[in-house]
């Protein structure tokens, strides 16, 4: 299996992406390759493309199961185990957030939530508890947010992300007409027009 330049370039630059993301750089490499191949690969082909062991290959593609990243498939008449990726990018993007959020997001926000219930017991201890506290409050509402987002439809989801500024926009001008309501000199009871 002869890679060409372009998806050469790709895989490359995936594994090298991948080992900046915390992963492996052949697991990255892996991943790049079985997004950019038509049909599911084994490992036997993985190992030709890349130029890697097999033992090296068995572990990324675990890894990546680990990870919701690849899909199992059988080729009736081989024995072998093909695999790929899912197809939606969107859907790709949606399982690593949701794996990221198990694997990092959660675990803080559990040891913040027990070192918050902790009494400080000096004014170091009481300071440092309000930091984490705002940290805390920070990463609960993204993880809030995260949790209204990720059940969009794709369709909803690319264009909220197509909006950017104009989100911006909307919530100065919201702004703006509630501070006009406030600033209306109230009526008094029995008090006409």
């Amino acid at each position: 299996m002869e890679l060409s330049p372009t998806v050469q370039s790709f895989v490359l630059h995936f594994g090298e992406m991948g080992s900046r993301w915390g992963i492996n750089r052949t697991v990255g490499q892996i991943y790049a390759l079985l997004y950019l191949s038509k049909d599911p690969l084994c490992a036997d082909q993985i190992v030709e493309g890349l130029g890697v062991s097999r033992s090296n290959v068995s572990m990324g593609i675990r890894e990546l199961q680990g990870w919701n990243l690849v899909l199992l498939k059988h080729i009736p008449g081989d024995r072998r185990d093909f695999y790929s990726t899912p197809g939606d990018v969107w859907q790709i993007l949606r399982t690593l957030a949701e794996e990221r959020k198990k694997r990092e997001v959660d675990p803080t926000l559990s040891v913040l939530r027990e070192i918050l219930m902790e009494k400080p017991s000096t004014e170091s201890d009481a300071f440092a508890q309000t930091r984490m506290s705002d940290m805390h409050g920070l990463i609960e509402r993204l993880t809030n947010w995260y949790d209204d987002v990720k059940s969009l439809e794709t369709e909803r989801l690319t264009m909220l992300l197509s909006m950017g500024s104009k989100v911006t926009r909307f919530l100065e001008a919201k702004d703006k007409i509630v501070s006009l309501g406030r600033s209306r000199p109230q009526k008094k009871e029995g008090q006409s027009d």
